[in-house]
């Protein structure tokens, strides 16, 4: 509580002015608040392999090659020479290496905006997996089992990125050029701060489950609402403001995961 008090006081017209030399001296807010990334969980490193997705062979007839033929992009194919899709060579039918020039939004064939289709984008990920899965090339040539490998776990990447919203926040202002900088809190909004540690304590001082569902109900309208205002802003270009939602997205998904681990804990 003695911290809480002291950001308080940072937040009264004669603390205020001195808020940022507090800020600097070594007790910056993020000690209080922790990282949006302590947990690991917020926004996954998305590293994780495929073993985890439960895959189905290719099925004959299911899915054509016809399935990719939309995704062609400029190059040659590794064993036959012919142009290659993204997947797939349009000749020779071999599987290609990943082309590291392919956004996400490409690879899974979706429009890319904030708002999207989930149900759509798992679809396009479970009908990619299947004819990419490594299960699918074990009888193939070595090169031919790598690029599977590689295709698939790039898949897998593609989708767990776009899936969360703040994921996709996070990907689409990288592909604008703008990156949000970890542990920064100095240039937050000093009663957003506030609020957000209020928040913390909160959870962490209560014992009842029905306490710590109503932060958890709070918190996702707030995410609700941030989303929301996220899709508009970059409808409309508006990166600065975009960073900035995204800045205070982090913070409410950290506090999400920490109300349902208190649930799973039984609080």
């Amino acid at each position: 509580m003695t911290t809480l008090y002291k950001l308080r006081f940072l937040l009264t017209s004669h603390g205020f002015k001195h808020a940022n030399k507090c800020i600097s001296n070594g007790q910056r807010l993020n000690l209080v608040l922790l990282p949006c990334f302590a947990s690991g969980r917020a926004v996954s490193s998305y590293r994780k392999d495929i073993n985890g997705f439960s895959h189905c062979k290719a099925v004959k007839g299911h899915l054509s090659l016809n399935f990719f033929s939309t995704l062609t992009i400029s190059r040659l194919c590794w064993k036959c020479g012919s142009s290659a899709e993204l997947f797939f060579c349009s000749s020779c039918k071999v599987i290609q290496p990943p082309d590291d020039k392919t956004n996400y939004f490409d690879i899974l064939k979706c429009e890319q905006k904030f708002s999207l289709d989930t149900q759509k984008l798992q679809k396009r990920y479970v009908e990619l997996q299947r004819y990419l899965h490594p299960d699918n090339f074990s009888q193939k040539s070595l090169k031919e089992q790598e690029y599977s490998e590689e295709q698939s776990a790039l898949v897998n990447k593609a989708y767990r990125t776009l899936q969360k919203p703040l994921s996709r926040a996070v990907y689409m202002l990288e592909l604008r050029g703008v990156l949000l900088e970890e542990g920064t809190d100095a240039g937050a909004d000093p009663a957003f701060l506030l609020e957000v540690l209020e928040i913390n304590e909160s959870l962490a001082e209560t014992a009842s489950r029905d306490e710590v569902n109503a932060i958890g109900r709070s918190v996702r309208e707030k995410l609700k609402d941030l989303t929301e205002r996220m899709n508009s802003s970059l409808n409309k270009g508006d990166l600065l403001t975009a960073k900035e939602l995204l800045a205070q997205m982090k913070y409410f998904t950290n506090i999400e995961e920490k109300v349902k681990d208190r649930i799973t804990e039984g609080c």
